[in-house]
């Protein structure tokens, strides 16, 4: 079988990867439109900040064997009739089966003064690797900037920024910041928190205009204000990139529609990753691609004929030095209780929401012991506690359920440690029965903590108490 993947990020870099590892007589082909190695986007952020390099971020490559890798290749046209997508160099390469992992690009708000085409200097988009070398090279030197869009990717650059040293100003069109998944009172506790670290914030504002030149950038507000800087970052959100989709006459609503399986309006394609939309919703986070990424690879090696994408649902992190936030389900209001704490002065607030026993919404913000119990209990949808308080201040005010991450000794193997690449206790703990010993091979086995990274304390954590348990269960 001829398997052709257009993208060669961190969706299409995964399923080559997976078919790889299956074996099988199958000749993978990947295009990648980037020069350069598949990379780990949620990590630029950390990049941004100085605290890694490059080669950090770079993605364990697959090549040769049955994969061949082909970077710095666009693909500009699919003809389904031939089965064939064309280059940009003329190239024609057939397939059996077509896999579209083209992923999103950011979005340039229509302002005066900004050209998608080609953004002036001292303004860069927050997307590729391309994006962040662009930004530090404008940073170097830089002693103020701008940041327009105060979402989640927004917060993170402007994290960066201030971690190396730049007076930052975030300006967001909404009263509150990442209102997707906040709601007021916890945007309020998070600008607060982000106001100690460095950066402050303009709410409610819409921005007009932009005026760059070659010192210096400013943003004109609706509100009449003008702010200067040496560098403006825009992170207005993305847009799944679906253009050789509608160009081959592919179903597309916001992403490519696919079903269950993955598959487009053509049975001959798929499509995984940010430029998906599966049950009316594209994917943006990396969780979800990598497990389409999974269900592709065993539909097409034949591993598992029935395999079926079932989205599970979705928890938010915020990966900035300093800021400890998790949020899942619908900020909005709902059905059930509702439990709330806040303690600004501490940059803390906590709000559950539950229906019946079960968690439906979280918003944690600020140092939760209970935040892992919390997200287990959301993610496998597992009774909550009779003490709610639990799980709002953590241990001390009542006994957490054995999800607790707290303890690895009272996790269930089921409860799973990284959500990005669903490794659970108990995967986790086979591995290391099997042999690994230390962190590093832990995680190259099982992938765990190569997401947002997140988990890695409480992998380590797991680690620690394998090998504590066993020097007591076998002496000397």
């Amino acid at each position: 079988m001829r398997v052709v993947i257009v993208g060669h990020g961190m969706a299409g870099s995964r399923l080559a990867a997976e078919l790889h590892a299956r074996g099988g007589d199958r000749k993978v082909t990947v295009l990648g439109a980037e020069p350069h190695r598949a990379y780990n986007r949620i990590l630029l952020s950390t990049l941004l900040a100085g605290k890694i390099t490059e080669p950090d971020v770079e993605l364990a490559e697959v090549s040769g064997q049955g994969v061949d890798l082909r970077t710095g290749v666009t693909a500009v046209a699919i003809d389904r009739a031939a089965r064939q997508v064309r280059t940009a160099d003329g190239d024609r390469i057939p397939y059996d089966h077509l896999v579209l992992a083209t992923g999103a690009r950011a979005v340039v708000p229509p302002l005066p003064g900004l050209d998608p085409a080609g953004l002036p200097d001292r303004v860069a988009a927050f997307r590729t690797l391309a994006d962040c070398r662009r930004i530090l090279a404008t940073a170097r030197g830089a002693r103020r900037a701008l940041v327009l869009g105060g979402g989640l990717l927004g917060l993170e650059a402007a994290r960066g920024l201030a971690a190396r040293g730049l007076d930052v100003t975030v300006v967001h069109p909404t009263p509150w910041l990442m209102e997707r998944q906040l709601d007021a009172a916890a945007g309020a506790v998070l600008a607060d928190t982000l106001a100690g670290l460095g950066v402050s914030t303009v709410l409610g504002v819409p921005a007009t205009a932009v005026t760059a030149d070659p010192d210096r950038v400013r943003l004109d507000l609706a509100d009449g204000r003008t702010l200067a800087a040496d560098l403006l970052v825009l992170s207005c959100g993305v847009r799944p990139d679906t253009a050789l989709a509608t160009a081959a006459g592919l179903t597309v609503q916001r992403g490519i529609v696919v079903d269950d399986r993955l598959r487009t309006s053509d049975p001959d394609v798929s499509a995984i990753g940010d430029c998906a939309q599966h049950d009316g919703v594209p994917t943006g986070l990396v969780a979800p691609a990598w497990a389409q990424a999974r269900v592709v690879a065993r539909l097409l090696s034949g591993e598992e004929p029935t395999a079926r994408y079932r989205p599970r649902p979705a928890v938010t992190r915020l990966k900035a030095a300093g800021i400890d936030l998790a949020a899942m389900g619908d900020p909005g209001a709902g059905p059930g209780e509702e439990l709330v704490f806040s303690d600004a002065t501490r940059g803390t607030y906590a709000r559950l929401r539950i229906d019946g026993d079960r968690l439906t919404g979280a918003i944690l913000l600020g140092d939760n012991p209970a935040v892992g119990t919390v997200v287990q209990l959301f993610d496998r949808g597992g009774p909550v506690p009779a003490d709610r308080r639990s799980l709002l201040l953590g241990r001390a005010f009542g006994t957490a359920p054995a999800t607790s991450s707290t303890s690895p000794a009272l996790m269930p193997d089921g409860a799973t440690v990284c959500q990005c690449n669903d490794v659970s206790k108990g995967a986790l703990v086979a591995c290391w029965r099997g042999g690994a010993r230390t962190v590093d091979e832990v995680v190259a086995a099982t992938r765990a903590g190569t997401g947002c990274g997140g988990c890695r304390d409480a992998v380590a954590g797991l680690v620690g108490w394998l090998a504590a348990a066993d020097s007591v269960a076998v002496p000397g």
